[in-house]
């Protein structure tokens, strides 16, 4: 009896001492019920030089879309109208940036991975002030351009928007 007493007590106790108190709970305080987010500006410069200069039609429509979509599937806040908001995110589309990851042997490019960066405030409209500022934000996702795992540069893209939608949403609810 003693025997089986230990061993639970052993299986238990790293349970204990090395949880790390994750919680599902927002930070938000309770009366923060409901978010609008604005329509995103897109201010990438496309003339740079040193920048590539593509230009991926709507992407600041898509961004704030995924943000949407990352709330609603959340559901902790909803999405209201400017009007009733408790909160209200600002955002402005500021980069896209592809960069070269892995080459083959012959130094072609066999990995790639993207950027899309935004500059976010957080209006409390309730409080009437800003609670956050977050310049520089990215979502990214890594991408192949050949062989079994390969997609294209727009997919890549899509998969960088909805992790940048996922950030937001946990930035927002989680205050990290």
């Amino acid at each position: 009896m003693k025997k089986y007493l230990c061993l639970i007590v052993l299986a238990i106790a790293p349970v204990v001492f090395f949880s790390c108190g994750y919680t599902t709970r927002s930070t938000l305080p309770s009366h923060i019920k409901t978010i609008y987010i604005e329509p995103f500006k897109n201010k990438i410069d496309y003339t740079k030089e040193n920048k590539r200069n593509v230009y991926f039609p709507l992407l600041e429509v898509e961004v704030r879309k995924s943000i949407i979509d990352r709330f609603l599937f959340n559901g902790y806040l909803k999405i209201t109208t400017p009007e009733t908001a408790d909160l209200v995110l600002r955002g402005e589309l500021a980069s896209y940036d592809k960069t070269a990851l892995r080459f083959t042997d012959n130094d072609d490019v066999q990995e790639y991975r993207v950027h899309v960066g935004v500059n976010l405030e957080m209006w409390d409209a309730t409080k009437q002030e800003i609670s956050w500022v977050e310049s520089g934000f990215t979502g990214e996702a890594t991408y192949l351009v050949s062989g079994p795992g390969a997609i294209s540069e727009q997919d890549a893209l899509e998969e960088a928007v909805e992790d940048l939608g996922r950030r937001i949403v946990e930035r927002t609810l989680e205050d990290w």
